[in-house]
C-alpha cells in the first residue's frame, strides 16, 4: 500500500528542512503553506490553505499555493484526494488515510490502511493493477442515511 521506505517528516520545520536539504528555496509563501498544513485538522482543499496563508501575506496568488502544492506532492510530504464532487483536498502523508463519503449528507469517515488491504492484494493478483485508495474517496451512504 503505501510506501514506508521513508518517513514523512513530522513537524512543519522538519519538511523545510527536506525542502533546504533536496536543494528546495523557503519562500515565505512556502513556509506559510506548510505551517497551515500541519496547523489544518483533515483535509483543506488549495482555496482553503490559500485563505490561512493570505491572512498572513495577502499578496501570494492562488496559483502559488496550487504550484507549492505540487511541489509538496512531488517530495511526498502531501497527498490528495477526491472526496466526492468537491475540489481535491490536500492533507499530510504522514496522515494518509482511506475515505468514505456518504452521498447523501457529504459526511466524511476517514478508515485505516487494512480497510483497503485485501482490495490492494486482489487488484495486483488478478489484473495486475496496483490502486492508490488513498487518492480517491468510496462513496456510498453512512448508517445514518442509510436507513
Amino acid at each position: 500500500m503505501r510506501s514506508t521506505e521513508e518517513e514523512a517528516p513530522a513537524s512543519a520545520d522538519a519538511v523545510l528542512g527536506l525542502i533546504r536539504g533536496r536543494g528546495g528555496r523557503v519562500t515565505t509563501s512556502r513556509r506559510l503553506l506548510v505551517q497551515a498544513l500541519f496547523g489544518s485538522s483533515g483535509h483543506a482543499s488549495a482555496e482553503e490553505l490559500a485563505e490561512v496563508v493570505q491572512a498572513q501575506a495577502p499578496d501570494v496568488h492562488l496559483s502559488t499555493i496550487y504550484r507549492n502544492l505540487e511541489e509538496l506532492e512531488r517530495l511526498g510530504i502531501v497527498t490528495h484526494a477526491h472526496l466526492g464532487h468537491g475540489p481535491a483536498t490536500y492533507h499530510l502523508t504522514a496522515r494518509t488515510h482511506g475515505h468514505l463519503v456518504c452521498e447523501v449528507c457529504q459526511a466524511t469517515i476517514e478508515v485505516p490502511d487494512e480497510m483497503f488491504a485485501s482490495l490492494s492484494r486482489t487488484a495486483r493478483s488478478r489484473f495486475g493493477f496496483a490502486i492508490d485508495p488513498y487518492h480517491f474517496a468510496v462513496l456510498g451512504r453512512c448508517e445514518a442515511c442509510a436507513v
